[in-house]
């Protein structure tokens, strides 16, 4: 246990040290609180007026609308709109819109016995078809225009708009909780967790062999504490970098969005502290697994560069459990979905999540674990047998063949 934690401490300091891994940690540290930004940046760079709100020029020389345009305002559509009755011309809109003193321009007038409406703005690369509220809002306004003239009763005018109740309602018999999107938005971040602190793994085993400090390791210590000391020791450091990163996207959520706006984009009611224990369960069982594998690919090479090629099996096993995981989530109830949350390779991605939307059954969940650590145990043994065989190696890469015969040698 002594060997197994100097292993372990060596590996974490020497993670920490790393130039590499500080400013790629700085790096995404900063991406977060830029991203968290945007909203903020957007609206300095903009020079919003402080009620926030855009203008948009509405002209209605032909006095189409008689009057009703006034309503817009009343809608709360998020706008000032600035409704003018005179004719203005196409230059003069395009002048506002240039100088910023409107956002877009709405042109209001009759053609051929018809309500013609165009809508300016600036530039179509960002808006390839008029916004949808607009169009909304002023079939709305001319409607209500419209049947005002016809003298109805308040009872004909009712009848007019349909009182419907709508109802979601589902067939499968299990209740599917929170939202799907969140889910897999989720599902993604564990997976990049747990993928990226399992590759580097591999990577420290070949540095060191180039290094010549293995050869020290191996005559000082047996080569299973050496794998497994290693694989704790990266996995601490992950555990930390990811509450790191999480901490300071909460913190950057709450300091800088404005009040509701991440609710309102995501669900976040399911995400409780039940889940955050489950899902740390499932990253550990999930980097152990990986991360052995990991190692074991990484004592197969004697060279960095040729660390990639090696890894190349193992990252294609990891992409398609991820890919099972995340698309059979779309109908977490399917018989799909629980195979992938089950089957060890997807399992970490797919069961937190299962769990989180209420349709995991405690026998699925123990079954699952105990396929992980079941599995864990296997690659493990595969793992520490070929590595002690293939550490030492300095010559060219060991292939399957010479791995099968290193795993039957006594």
């Amino acid at each position: 246990m002594k060997d197994l934690w100097i292993v372990a401490s060596y590996t974490i300091q020497d993670m920490l040290k790393k130039k590499t891994f500080l400013i790629s940690n700085l790096v995404i540290l900063l991406i977060i609180v830029i991203g968290f930004n945007v909203p903020n940046i957007i609206s300095a760079l903009e020079g919003e007026e402080e009620n926030g709100s855009a203008k948009i020029l509405v002209v209605d020389s032909e006095n189409v609308f008689e009057g009703a345009l006034s309503n817009l305002n009343a809608m709360d559509l998020g706008y000032e709109f600035i409704v003018e009755t005179k004719n203005v011309s196409y230059e003069e809109i395009k002048q506002k819109i240039e100088e910023g003193n409107i956002e877009d321009a709405i042109v209001i007038n009759r053609k051929d016995g018809k309500v013609h409406i165009q809508y300016l703005v600036e530039n179509m690369a960002m808006m390839d078809e008029v916004p949808q509220e607009a169009v909304n809002s002023l079939t709305t306004i001319y409607s209500n225009l419209q049947i005002s003239k016809l003298g109805l009763s308040q009872e004909q005018l009712a009848s007019l708009t349909p009182n419907f109740e709508f109802e979601l309602a589902q067939t499968a018999e299990q209740e599917v909780k929170g939202n799907v999107f969140v889910v897999m938005i989720l599902s993604l971040v564990l997976f990049y967790a747990i993928y990226f602190c399992a590759y580097q793994v591999s990577s420290s085993i070949t540095t060191e062999k180039t290094s010549k400090i293995m050869e020290t390791l191996v005559t000082s210590t047996k080569p299973r504490t050496i794998v497994l000391g290693k694989t704790i020791g990266i996995g601490i450091v992950g555990i930390l970098q990811v509450a790191v990163i999480v901490t300071v996207a909460l913190i950057c959520a709450k300091t800088c969005l404005p009040e509701g706006m991440l609710e309102s984009v995501l669900d976040l009611s399911q995400i409780t502290p039940t889940l955050g224990v489950i899902t740390v369960i499932y990253f550990v069982l999930g980097y152990a697994t990986y991360a052995l594998l990991y190692a074991l690919t990484g004592s197969t090479v004697s060279k960095p560069e040729d660390v990639q090629t090696a890894n190349g099996p193992v990252a294609v096993v990891a992409m398609i459990g991820f890919y099972l995981a995340y698309f059979t989530m779309m109908n977490p109830t399917s018989n799909l979905n629980v195979f992938a949350s089950i089957f060890p390779i997807s399992a970490p991605f797919c069961m937190p999540f299962r769990i989180m939307m209420g349709v995991a059954t405690p026998m699925q969940v123990a079954t699952s674990i105990a396929v992980l650590v079941v599995t864990i145990l296997v690659v493990a043994n595969i793992s520490i047998k070929i590595y002690s065989n293939a550490i030492l190696n300095y010559g060219s890469r060991v292939n399957l063949k010479d791995m099968i015969k290193m795993y039957r040698s006594k």
